[in-house]
C-alpha cells in the first residue's frame, strides 16, 4: 500500500476517525479513550450500545458521521485485503 492513492486513503481514514473523537470528546464530554472507542464501533457498524451520543449536536453529527464515515472506512478495509490478496497472488505466479 505504498502509492499515493493508498497513502491519501490511509490519511482520510486517520482523518474521520480523528474528527469523530474530537467532536465526540467537546460534544458529549466523553473521555478520548470512549470518543476513539464509539468512533470506531460506530464505523465498523459493530454498535454495541453501550455509549450512544445524548446531545442533540452529538446525535445529529452522528448521522452525517456514519454517512461519511462507512464508506471511507470500508473503502479502506477493502483496498488494504485487496493488496494482500495481490500479494500473495503475485508471490503465487512467481512459483
Amino acid at each position: 500500500m505504498g502509492d499515493q492513492k493508498n497513502r491519501r486513503l490511509i490519511i482520510g481514514t486517520l482523518a474521520v476517525l480523528l474528527t469523530g473523537s474530537i467532536v465526540y470528546h467537546f460534544l458529549e464530554g466523553w473521555g478520548w479513550i470512549d470518543s476513539i472507542y464509539f468512533s470506531v464501533i460506530t464505523l465498523t457498524t459493530v454498535g454495541y450500545g453501550d455509549l450512544s451520543p445524548q446531545t442533540d449536536l452529538g446525535k445529529i453529527f452522528t448521522i452525517f458521521y456514519v454517512i461519511t464515515g462507512i464508506g471511507i472506512l470500508f473503502t479502506f478495509i477493502n483496498t488494504f485485503f485487496q493488496h494482500r490478496v495481490d500479494k500473495i497472488q503475485t508471490k503465487q505466479n512467481k512459483k
